[in-house]
């Protein structure tokens, strides 16, 4: 890894996009309908007629594309490499945290991107595809399960960002993450809550980590095939907890989760108990559904992501 930059000390700002709340950043991105609270009385109804335009507002809105603003913002205040990062993984109960870093030059013309967890699995390999060609520099870092269980899950994402930030080929002078802060890389960065579905640097990157890890996760399944990581990316499932009932965990499980620790403890309580305060997690939620099958080149591996 390239020795963090001295140029300038990290500064850290919390941004929270076109609103000071959090929850109205994420209702921003998030399908609304609007309804009266009351039924119209029928006699001014039939007195004011309704125009056509009106009726827009009951549409329910598609999440908007990422933007560049606060890319902008930043060049404006003279930095020119600005490097969004992101991570997938942080809450699967096996495999690694995997963290990406991209850098979009101004102008990048790629339409279309979004949070990762709002695209099919064919639009974000496409999108992959267009973003490796057109960044300016993209990086992956990643810490492994053993990682993971020696310094927690939280320094394990920094850590991984960290490793990734050192990876590119094109040195950043801005960083701009989604809602974490990385005190011991010596760059200004801008926290941004709710950056995925902000800003497009971020977006990239959590496009680049997602494809990453699900490739991971599909070499995986190969070898631990009873717990379907190629379809639950680890997370938790109802055919994840079953095998870990029947199988126990495998060697890629993370020790340190609760519902692993709760297993090699020696729990014997029936599934319902032993995870019932656990989100139990639909496939669908995990992987929204394409309308047709993908196939992925066997040659793109995502390995190639990290070699720096």
């Amino acid at each position: 890894m390239r020795p963090a930059s001295t140029r300038s000390r990290w500064s850290v700002m919390v941004w929270r996009g076109a609103s000071s709340s959090p929850s109205c950043a994420r209702a921003s991105a998030s399908p609304r309908l609007s309804a009266s609270a009351e039924p119209p009385d029928p006699v001014l109804a039939r007195a004011v007629p309704v125009r056509p335009h009106a009726r827009r507002a009951h549409r329910v809105r598609r999440p908007r594309d990422a933007h560049m603003r606060h890319e902008r913002e930043l060049r404006l205040a003279g930095f020119e490499h600005i490097a969004g990062l992101d991570e997938v993984g942080r809450g699967s109960l096996a495999g690694p945290v995997v963290a990406a870093a991209v850098i979009l030059p101004e102008r990048h013309r790629i339409k279309g991107i979004r949070d990762s967890k709002v695209l099919t699995r064919r639009r974000r390999e496409a999108l992959y595809e267009q973003i490796l060609d057109r960044a300016e520099a993209v990086a992956v870092g990643l810490m492994e399960v053993e990682v993971i269980d020696k310094v927690n899950i939280l320094q394990a994402t920094k850590l991984a960002m960290s490793e990734a930030i050192g990876r590119l080929t094109s040195a950043p002078d801005h960083l701009v993450i989604d809602a974490l802060s990385l005190p011991y890389v010596d760059l200004p960065q801008r926290p941004i809550i709710d950056g995925d579905a902000i800003s497009a640097s971020i977006a990239a990157a959590s496009i680049v980590a997602k494809v990453t890890r699900d490739r991971i996760c599909a070499e995986f399944d190969e070898r631990y095939p009873a717990y379907g990581f190629a379809v639950n990316k680890g997370y938790g499932t109802r055919r994840h907890y079953d095998a870990l009932m029947s199988e126990g965990p495998c060697a890629w499980h993370r020790r340190s989760f609760a519902p692993i620790k709760m297993l090699l403890a020696g729990t014997q309580l029936p599934l319902d108990l032993v995870f019932d305060d656990l989100p139990l997690l639909d496939e669908e939620e995990i992987e929204p559904a394409d309308d047709e099958s993908l196939e992925v080149d066997p040659d793109a591996s995502w390995r190639a992501l990290l070699v720096g």
